[in-house]
């Protein structure tokens, strides 16, 4: 999985679909003037996807589509697929590359734009915002106490409670979907989840377009719910807080170290608790994704600014390493070579690290001795430049000079803004913390103001991971903290200032009568061809003795009604999901009998359905696959079943579809 950089965290099955939603926004006057906006149910957008998704679509739609108006942005949910990414470091814990995985994701992500495209018609915009609370805090306090108190002091929290919604209407004033944009982490499951899921994000847009459209099934609605993350990086869902799980120690239930996030010195015991955690594994999820819902309701139902206006964007590439640029103040400074520091592996509150690693351990502070003679195996040791460019970060992973058996981090990065109106979108490619992106927005509406692209009523969000993923963007005071946001700053102190430098040099392309392109450094070089892949494929599948793929091996209770509440499952003899993804199908149905007919009423997309695959034994190609669905309040009575959907491969012979179902059950 993706997310939590945890080899053990390996997908045993599916709790809700990860999708994407695209919205495409076209000048009415000049119809090539156009943006697609792509939002991902993944942890982050990539280079190579990326690179996939605008070679077929500009192929399909030669002028219209391109690198340029095209973002890719991942909703950063933590429960999702991993192995997709381009680069070396974050396929480690996936085993590599795994094709299957990018392919399923362009295939789909393709898939909605064409949607996208096909539904254009003359319509409007609006805008407007609202204030969650208790939705997130700030998982890093202690490094966000380091900006400037005068600068703190303008703000009221220390995390943005704001969420920014643009509202889509037809012509006859009919709202046909909405992106929103609001900070809040993807780890309200957490590392020991090992169900695919599309986290708080996700569950946001599943509640509201099922508030829309009752009846239709989850990836079928007409209107588009566009969850999207902001300024995410030092957020968490865990709004309870962090504390230490160390049972027989004296700090067990205790609030955690507040600087280093450790409890008795170590890392692993910290946990941050979501507001649903002594509830159900899923609940923290459901309800953080219902405060998104329901902030996003409050905004389409209150009072919304029209957007009216030009559509337009830029676009460049910016090679991080060693860039020079001049600051505001005239110092003349340089981004640096990639590099992740100790703190990186001390990992966060939403997910600790491993070994005795700890986050704030900057170049002053106690190092682990064994790592310090190792790392140089794993990356080159870094050079005198390199430690002080990176400084006061202690360099564990020299990550910019390592460049076997390919890249092991993005060395170029996609810098992209989207223009609608007085409305831009800067789509970020890596995670800002909460005062960097509050630092970027206002410089770029300052910039865009007064360069005079736009009036007063600029509004300015930021959008990201997208497109390639370079980790995080701290300020320099945050930076100084080297926990893990700042230890994960992999260009050094300065990257916050290069990409509002790199970003402020777009503005005049946004401009009404704007014709020229800007100029750019390489794109993201191509590593697909050099990827490593350890993963194997599905060698057969095979039922035991005396049963047949797909026979029910435990059935649902048929004595008794179930009612509420209670969770209904069935175990099946089953067959590895890798054959087929099952994309736009389902690898489960609820069945409801109506008139003498099955009428399916749940797929696996719901969230009240689970679908667990496990593997009994890998010699004999055996494995079992349970469904099961919790039943909603408001369930109407009657008779249902459940039915299993797979695909099966035997030793000699092709994938062959099979379907289960398990006996009649009533709900009363």
């Amino acid at each position: 999985m993706m997310g939590y950089a945890s080899l053990a965290q390996t997908d045993t099955g599916l709790h809700m679909r990860e999708r994407s939603r695209a919205f495409i926004v076209a000048d009415a006057a000049t119809p090539n003037n156009r943006i697609v906006f792509i939002n991902a149910d993944i942890a982050m957008g990539d280079s190579g996807v990326h690179r996939s998704i605008v070679s077929q679509l500009s192929s399909q739609y030669p002028g219209l589509y391109t690198d340029a108006n095209i973002a890719f942005v991942g909703t950063h949910q933590h429960a999702g697929v991993g192995g997709y990414l381009e680069n070396l470091l974050p396929q480690v814990t996936s085993l590599g590359y795994v094709k299957q995985t990018a392919d399923a994701i362009i295939a789909g992500t393709v898939l909605a734009v064409q949607r996208a495209h096909a539904s254009l018609a003359p319509g409007k915009l609006s805008l407007g915002n609202t204030t969650i609370l208790n939705a997130n805090i700030n998982r890093s306090p202690t490094a966000y106490l380091a900006n400037p108190a005068e600068e703190r002091a303008r703000y009221q929290y220390d995390q943005d409670k704001e969420m920014t919604l643009l509202r889509f209407d037809d012509t006859n004033g009919k709202a046909r979907g909405f992106l929103s944009f609001f900070a809040v982490h993807g780890t309200s499951l957490y590392e020991n989840n090992t169900l695919v899921s599309a986290d708080n994000k996700g569950m946001a847009a599943y509640l509201y377009e099922a508030e829309v459209e009752p009846y239709s099934m989850p990836g079928n609605t007409t209107f588009v719910a566009g969850f999207t993350q902001a300024n995410v990086g030092d957020t968490s869902p865990n709004t309870l807080g962090a504390f230490c799980e160390s049972p027989g120690k004296p700090y067990d239930g205790l609030p955690c170290d507040s600087d280093h996030s450790t409890c008795g010195g170590k890392a692993q015991d910290c946990h941050g608790r979501g507001p649903g955690f002594r509830i159900s594994d899923f609940e923290s999820s459901r309800i953080i994704g219902d405060l998104q819902f329901r902030g996003a309701q409050t905004i389409m139902n209150g009072p919304l600014a029209p957007v009216t206006g030009a559509v337009k964007s830029a676009h460049t590439y910016l090679a991080m390493a060693n860039h020079q640029f001049t600051l505001p103040n005239g110092t003349t400074v340089s981004t640096c070579p990639a590099a992740l520091g100790f703190g990186f592996a001390g990992g966060t509150t939403d997910g600790p690290g491993a070994f005795n690693f700890i986050q704030g351990t900057n170049s002053s502070q106690p190092r682990n001795p064994f790592w310090e003679i190792v790392k140089g195996v794993v990356t080159p040791f870094p050079s005198a430049e390199q430690r002080a460019c990176q400084n006061p970060k202690p360099i564990l992973l020299n990550t910019g000079f390592a460049h076997q058996p390919y890249e092991w981090s993005a060395n170029s990065v996609n810098i992209q803004m989207l223009r609608v109106g007085n409305f831009v979108m800067l789509v970020i490619p890596g995670e800002l913390t909460t005062m960097a992106g509050r630092r970027i927005r206002e410089a770029l509406r300052a910039k865009l103001i007064s360069s005079g692209v736009l009036g007063s009523d600029a509004y300015i969000v930021v959008a990201g991971p997208a497109n390639v993923y370079a980790h995080y963007i701290t300020t320099r005071e945050e930076y100084s903290v080297q926990r893990y946001e700042g230890a994960s700053t992999i260009f050094g102190q300065f990257t916050l200032d290069a990409y509002i430098d790199k970003y402020s040099s777009l503005v005049p392309f946004l401009a009404d009568n704007a014709k020229d392109t800007p100029a750019s450094d390489p794109a993201p070089s191509e590593q697909l061809s050099k990827a490593i892949s350890l993963q194997t494929g599905v060698v057969f599948d095979a039922a035991p003795i005396g049963k047949k793929i797909g026979a029910t091996l435990s059935d649902v209770n048929t004595a008794a009604p179930y009612h509420a509440g209670n969770t209904v499952s069935a175990e099946f003899v089953g067959a590895n999901p890798r054959n087929n993804l099952r994309l736009e199908s389902t690898f489960l149905t609820v069945d409801q009998m109506i008139s003498g007919q099955w009428k399916t009423v749940r797929s696996d997309s719901h969230p009240s359905t689970i679908y667990q695959w496990k593997r009994t034994s890998t010699v004999l190609g055996t494995s079992t696959v349970t469904i099961s669905w919790t039943i909603e309040n408001g369930t109407p009575p009657g008779t249902y079943r459940l039915s299993y959907f797979g695909d099966y491969k035997p030793l000699i012979g092709a994938v062959s579809a099979f379907t289960g179902t398990s006996s009649s059950f009533t709900i009363s």
